[in-house]
């Protein structure tokens, strides 16, 4: 199992902030933000990890993250030249996938659950995360049966089927790469990862998982300063 942090984009819901930095340079309460999902892969056993930037801060990444020695793993770094999409991260990865299966974080998520048994006991297919949010129509949402077993996947739809949205923590199998050779642009020219995933829906090799323990997604400053309270509140348990 290898491991690709996305952390692409220009974080424009952030601005003025982001026009110095990165956004998952940011900090997140005493950590900056993709120390998070680095954490998620890293507490699964996963070393060998991509981290996917943009061009502007790459020197930035390079020396905060560097060979990732000092975190036990080991980074290879590439350049997403233009966001078209979460899945054109496979397309950027495909030398460094090669013939292994693949979990890829979003550099500006957060989350509370500890992964490493869904991750360790992955096989085949592709595996998601969906969690109950308020706000649904702003992600991918899942539509489940009375059995839980997930019937459609629908990118930010204006009437959505349920309340529960696809995080961003995502298993694939090795076909990730060629599936997503196969997709088509959507309206707003990008590779959407809902996409990919329906293909996995439509061969039946979808599993959809709930998360338990607290997600933000902190690429809002609503959401960015709910991760801040909710880090320093976690980081002062484990000091007590």
């Amino acid at each position: 199992m290898k491991g690709i942090i996305l952390a692409g984009g220009s974080g424009t819901r952030l601005r003025p902030l982001t026009k110095v930095t990165s956004k998952q340079l940011l900090p997140i309460y005493n950590k900056p933000m993709v120390y998070y999902p680095l954490e998620t892969l890293l507490q699964a056993g996963i070393k060998d990890i991509l981290v996917i930037i943009a061009p502007d801060h790459a020197g930035d990444f390079l020396k905060l993250l560097g060979s990732g020695k000092d975190f036990g793993c080991d980074f290879t770094y590439e350049i997403q030249d233009k966001p078209e999409g979460l899945a054109q991260a496979f397309l950027i990865g495909e030398k460094f996938i090669g013939d292994d299966s693949v979990t890829m974080v979003l550099g500006d998520n957060l989350f509370e659950d500890d992964f490493s048994e869904a991750i360790q006991s992955f096989e085949s297919g592709a595996r998601v995360f969906a969690k109950e949010v308020p706000d649904p129509e702003r992600f991918g949402v899942v539509e489940f049966d009375e059995n839980m077993k997930a019937l459609s996947i629908e990118e930010k739809p204006a009437q959505p089927k349920s309340n529960y949205c696809v995080t961003g923590l995502y298993i694939y199998d090795n076909t990730v790469v060629e599936k997503t050779k196969r997709l088509q642009p959507s309206d707003r020219g990008e590779l959407e990862i809902t996409d990919l995933n329906m293909m996995y829906l439509q061969d039946e090799t979808l599993d959809v998982a709930k998360v338990h323990g607290r997600w933000f997604d902190t690429g809002t400053f609503e959401s960015w300063y709910e991760a801040t309270n909710f880090a320093r509140e976690r980081a002062m348990q484990e000091s007590a």
